[in-house]
């Protein structure tokens, strides 16, 4: 099973290493072409209007659109902005693959970084959630599944074969997320 992580901006060898202790042979992913052969995809934190931007100027963006009809794709942080349907003080979506509508930013700037003990359904408790100008899900559509919540925002979720999570699993050496993730995919192969 090949995992690729979008390697635009973030933590792309913590996500693989992640993965490759998860059982998925991981790679970074920068160019349309090294879609075509994967299972799965991770599209990490950084900021997603740059993200979105990079995405546009390297022709990665109709790849990814095409890529998400029938992979698994697993946000975090401004992964999880790209993925949203809605976002707070932007018209229109990124890529617009899940039924949520966020806020960016929303627990503070950088100095407002904190972590969090999250109890996440599907995955377990005391699961270490790092927040790095994190942003939370204002509301969910019907079809989606929220899996955890902090300070009664929340702040993971699935979809289908889309997970996504305000957080940064790939800094804390758990990998129950991650392995969350390539059962995702294992089920959707």
């Amino acid at each position: 099973m090949k995992i690729g992580v979008l390697a635009l901006q973030g933590a792309v060898s913590e996500h693989i290493k992640a993965l490759k202790a998860s059982g998925a042979d991981a790679q970074a992913v920068k160019h349309s072409s090294e879609l075509e052969d994967l299972d799965g995809l991770v599209l990490p934190g950084g900021e997603s209007t740059t993200m979105r931007r990079l995405m546009d100027e390297t022709g990665l963006y109709d790849s990814l659109r095409l890529f998400a009809e029938n992979k698994p794709i697993f946000g975090t942080c401004a992964g999880l902005i790209l993925m949203a349907k809605k976002i707070e003080g932007r018209n229109g979506p990124h890529l617009g693959l899940l039924d949520i509508d966020v806020r960016r930013n929303a627990f503070g700037r950088q100095v407002d970084s904190f972590e969090a003990t999250l109890n996440i359904r599907h995955v377990g408790d005391n699961f270490d959630g790092v927040f790095i100008r994190a942003p939370y899900i204002k509301s969910v559509g019907s079809g989606v599944e929220v899996l955890a919540t902090y300070d009664d925002h929340i702040v993971a979720c699935r979809q289908g074969r889309f997970l996504t999570c305000a957080f940064h699993p790939e800094l804390t050496g758990d990998t129950r997320l991650h392995r969350y993730f390539v059962g995702i995919v294992e089920e959707n192969r």
